[in-house]
């Protein structure tokens, strides 16, 4: 498979594809290794590696005074990039993304990975700082997107933040971006999210891949939408199943989605964890289903803290 890109856009069933994070600082990689081995009877056809913003934290110095100091919680997407590579023989895609990264950081980034052979890319903005009411990008870096996606394709071309340009160092990098069925928390409408969408995709973003979502009919109204904007690319449908009892209310805060009346109504059954994963599997299959039937390029899957009802959910649908 030349790029992930290529592979979206090529003749082929629905595919399996899964999105894993890097391990919280001290803590063993073993547990993405587990995710990914109870997995791989799919056949994922890449594997997606999300990107932490540093965050600022302040120290108790024990005198009355506290230290500021930024620390990265989940550090070592590249590293994990190239270890799944080698280990699992399958693309790796790593986020890369505006929160929290100066474009100089950004560009050394890209030099690393194009020197690891790791060309295919999520390009995000990521997500404002805790506490912040809106975003703000660091000094020297981007405020939106579509700004990084036009900086990877400068690089493709060989063109560096210090003016000089030079033959590209190898492979070109593919990326995809970001979209949201249920429109993106900041965006005035769904109209002006789509059209910040569209400056993705002409800035040089060859697929999309959705927010996680629980009503399928939002995934293709949305892809109308898109279609009737001009974005041509494939647009991947992401989902997650149902965990847990906090999931009532932490999804539709965190994320900004709705649950379906069917979906809630079921959801306010649940008395367990146990009770939400067996809804959360059977909703899964029954989105998964649907999706395939529609035969969308692939299904990209958000395995954090639920790797097993992916693996039931595969075993139905795959």
């Amino acid at each position: 498979m030349s790029s992930v890109a290529d592979f979206l856009t090529a003749e082929h069933k629905t595919a399996f594809s899964i999105e894993v994070l890097p391990p919280v600082r001290g803590k063993s990689i073993e547990q993405v290794f587990k995710t990914i081995d109870r997995l791989m009877p799919f056949n994922p056809a890449y594997i997606n590696i999300t990107t932490h913003r540093t965050e600022v934290q302040y120290r108790d110095m024990g005198d009355g005074t506290f230290q500021r100091f930024t620390e990265h919680t989940r550090p070592g997407t590249v590293a994990i990039a190239a270890v799944l590579k080698e280990r699992y023989h399958i693309p790796t895609v790593p986020h890369v993304i505006c929160s929290g990264y100066s474009r100089t950081e950004l560009e050394n980034e890209l030099i690393d990975l194009e020197y690891l052979g790791i060309t295919d890319l999520l390009v995000l903005r990521g997500d404002r700082a805790r506490g912040d009411n809106r975003f703000i990008p660091v000094e020297g870096g981007h405020s939106h997107a579509a700004e990084l996606c036009r900086q990877v394709e400068e690089f493709n071309n060989g063109k560096m933040l210090n003016g000089k340009e030079h033959e590209p160092l190898g492979e070109r990098f593919t990326f995809g971006v970001a979209g949201y069925p249920e429109k993106h928390e900041e965006a005035m409408n769904i109209e002006s999210d789509i059209a910040h969408l569209k400056e993705k995709i002409d800035s040089g973003a060859k697929y999309v891949v959705t927010q996680m979502f629980f009503d399928n009919s939002r995934y293709f109204a949305f892809v109308e939408r898109c279609r009737e904007a001009g974005i041509t690319v494939p647009i991947i449908p992401g989902i997650k199943p149902l965990t847990s009892l906090t999931q009532q209310s932490l999804l539709p805060k965190t994320f900004h989605i709705d649950l379906p009346e069917e979906l809630a109504k079921e959801f306010r059954r649940c008395r367990t964890n146990d009770d939400v994963k067996a809804l959360g599997v059977e909703w899964g299959i029954a989105q998964a289903r649907e999706l395939k039937a529609a035969n969308v390029a692939s299904i990209h899957f958000y395995s954090m803290n639920a790797a097993a009802s992916i693996e039931a959910i595969a075993k139905a649908v795959y």
